[in-house]
């Protein structure tokens, strides 16, 4: 009889893939291409995320890759924006095109445009042709757009940037993504890579970034149904243990699980962390009581403090110190692991950006259920 996983190894499985264990050596765009993709909806997050995870990470080298495309910044997994490794990006995109897609021209923001789906599909080519070599804001496509149909049509640029083959373009500091947006047309390689392959390499990928994994897991992931994810599952060379649950999990044969006695180090995760979000079980992370003060009804997902590889509370920047909201009591010897997380913090943020996050304080006005609440170091 195959023994069962523990909540515990699952979580350090986790921590150990999304390296949360220990903070390693990696160059940015193989520490994303491992990582799977960077949530990136909030532009500080990318940097944040690899602050996190790699040892002596220079903000300056993710802000190189963005701007030699090494890495690269698009809607895909879950309808987000994420940055992944600009190798990845063909693969992601088939595999999240038709769901992207799908949410856009089936909208009534796109359709009183009166275009079809296939006539908006149809303008991938003018819109390589215009913004293959150099960067256009919103309003420069809107008016070529316009200019190739005798008119403007309402609805048809909200839909096109979030599934065309499109790539955010740097616009500057603090975070590479800063004013009016910019858009670059990606290569064309998507173009050779079929949905069902896509949907493969994206599947293995997550395997080996968030495994062990359940299908009901990666379809969280990717927004796709229950079914195409279990085909893509099928489709890899596995093998599967029961969860606490005595649900199926999944996993690629050459990956491990740690011992569950492993010890794991506090972290001041980012707003919308993957590892927040890449499960349909979240109790791998963040404690079920604690999922509503994290995770908000309009979408926001807080920035976060792990304590022995769990969610434990919230932190912001607050008169230049970090302040954190803790959901329940911790020892001492925590609030000193978070008070030295919190001063290579700031002086990783600098006067870089002083006003992190500072657009969500609004959720710390309408209060936690804490326990106790301190500004470190």
């Amino acid at each position: 009889m195959t023994t069962r996983l523990t909540a515990r190894q699952l979580n350090r499985a986790t921590l150990e893939r999304q390296m949360l264990l220990q903070r390693v050596y990696r160059e940015v765009p193989d520490a994303i291409a491992q990582l799977v993709g960077l949530q990136a909806q909030e532009p500080a997050s990318p940097y944040l995320t690899l602050w996190n995870r790699l040892s002596g990470f220079d903000p300056a080298a993710l802000d190189r890759a963005f701007a030699d495309r090494s890495v690269v910044k698009a809607t895909l997994m879950r309808l987000t924006l994420h940055a992944v490794n600009h190798h990845d990006y063909a693969p992601f995109y088939a595999a999240m095109n038709r769901r992207v897609r799908g949410s856009r021209v089936g909208d009534a923001r796109f359709t009183v445009s009166g275009l079809t789906g296939e006539e908006a599909d149809a303008l991938f080519p003018v819109l390589h042709q215009f913004a293959g070599k150099q960067a256009r804001t919103g309003p420069e496509f809107e008016a070529h757009l316009a200019e190739q149909l005798n008119g403007l049509r309402e609805g048809l640029w909200w839909a096109l940037k979030s599934y065309a083959p499109l790539h955010y373009a740097p616009t500057g500091g603090p975070w590479s993504f800063k004013g009016r947006l910019s858009f670059r047309t990606a290569d064309r390689a998507w173009e050779k890579v079929t949905t069902e392959q896509g949907i493969r390499v994206l599947a293995e990928r997550y395997l080996r970034a968030f495994g062990p994994a359940s299908i009901a897991d990666f379809a969280q992931f990717t927004l796709h149904t229950r079914a195409t994810a279990g085909a893509a599952f099928a489709a890899l060379d596995t093998v599967q243990r029961p969860g606490p649950d005595g649900v199926q999990l999944f996993d690629l044969p050459d990956c491990t699980v740690p011992d569950d006695d492993i010890t794991a180090p506090a972290r001041l995760l980012p707003m919308w962390d993957s590892t927040l979000l890449a499960y349909s079980e979240r109790a791998r992370i963040i404690p079920p009581a604690y999922r509503p003060q994290v995770i908000r009804r309009n979408g926001n997902v807080l920035a976060t403090i792990l304590i022995d590889g769990l969610v434990a509370g919230v932190w912001r920047l607050l008169d230049g110190r970090v302040e954190v909201t803790a959901f329940h009591r911790l020892p001492e010897s925590d609030w000193a692991e978070l008070a030295v997380e919190s001063d290579a913090l700031l002086r990783f943020l600098g006067d870089r950006d002083p006003k992190l996050y500072s657009a969500y304080h609004h959720w710390w006005a309408k209060g936690f259920d804490s326990e106790e609440i301190r500004l470190l170091p």
